[in-house]
C-alpha cells in the first residue's frame, strides 16, 4: 500500500577467578531467542545500540511435490495458492523523533525511509520465492539512534494463502556487537495476511527489542491502527 508521508558467560575454572569485566564493556551473550516468557532484550545493555542493525527474514516455501512429512498438506496448500508459492515480504513502520513517520517495504517500491540525509532504514530487496538463502534484509543505522523513536518490523503474505505454519518464517536481528536475536513465527492464524514481529523502542536512555508475533486481520492500514501509528494509507502494488 502507498502512504502519505506527510502524515553466556564462560565458567571460571581452577583456583583463579575469571578477570572482571571493565565497566561499560559490551556483553556478548551469544544468540538470544525471544519467547512469550522472555519477550524483550535491551540492545543498550548489551552494548549493541550502535552501528548497523541488520534484520533478516527467512522462510521456507517448500514445493508441493516434496515427499515425506505431510506432502499431501503442501499439495492442498499449493492448490489453494494457485501455484503453491508463498510471497512473504519483510517491512517496517518507523517513527522518528522529529515526528516523521513512514513505511519501508517492497510494496509501493518504498525501499528506504524518508528523512534528512541518507536513509536511516533501507530494504535490500524482494525475495518472492523463499529460496534465496540471504532472505530479505532491513538495515537500520543505529549510529543515528537519537533520530529514531520506534520501528515495528512486520511480515506480510503478498501472494499465496496465509499459511504461516508452512512458511516457517524466522526473523533474526544481527546487531553490530554481540550475538543475533531471533524471533520465530511459531504461531499461526490462517485468517491473517500480516504479522507484527518485533518492536524496537528508543526511550532516550534504552533501546529495546520486544517480541510481538501479533497476527493482523488486514493490511498495513490495520497494523497502523493496532499500534497507533496514525498515517494515511492508499492502495499500492509491486
Amino acid at each position: 500500500m502507498g502512504i502519505d508521508y506527510t502524515k553466556r558467560p564462560s565458567g571460571g575454572g581452577g583456583a583463579e577467578p575469571p578477570p572482571a569485566q571493565a565497566p561499560g564493556a559490551p556483553v556478548n551473550l551469544g544468540k538470544v531467542t525471544l519467547t512469550k516468557s522472555a519477550p524483550s532484550v535491551s540492545l543498550t545493555k548489551s552494548g549493541a545500540a550502535g552501528g548497523e542493525l541488520r534484520v533478516n527474514l527467512n522462510w521456507n516455501a517448500r514445493p508441493a511435490q516434496q515427499s515425506g512429512g505431510g506432502g499431501g498438506f503442501f499439495k492442498r496448500m499449493a492448490a489453494a495458492a494457485q501455484g503453491g508459492s508463498i510471497d512473504l515480504d519483510l517491512g517496517c513502520l518507523y517513527e522518528f523523533t522529529d515526528g516523521s513517520k513512514g513505511v519501508v517495504q517492497a510494496l509501493g517500491q518504498a525501499f528506504a525511509s524518508r528523512n534528512q540525509g541518507p536513509p536511516i532504514i533501507t530494504l535490500d530487496g524482494d525475495d518472492r520465492s523463499g529460496t534465496n538463502t540471504a532472505g530479505e534484509n532491513l538495515r537500520i543505522d543505529l549510529n543515528r539512534l537519537p533520530e529514531i523513536r520506534r520501528v515495528l518490523v512486520f511480515a506480510f503474505i503478498y501472494e499465496g494463502v496465509p499459511n504461516w505454519a508452512a512458511a516457517d518464517g524466522v526473523v533474526t536481528l544481527f546487531p553490530a556487537v554481540g550475538g543475533p536475536i531471533e524471533v520465530r513465527l511459531d504461531e499461526s492464524d490462517p485468517r491473517a495476511p500480516l504479522c507484527a514481529i518485533a518492536l524496537l523502542t528508543n526511550s532516550g536512555t534504552d533501546l529495546t527489542v520486544n517480541r510481538e508475533v501479533r497476527y493482523i486481520h488486514g493490511g498495513q492500514d490495520v497494523l497502523d491502527q493496532a499500534y497507533g501509528w496514525g498515517m494515511k494509507w492508499g492502495a499500492g502494488r509491486k
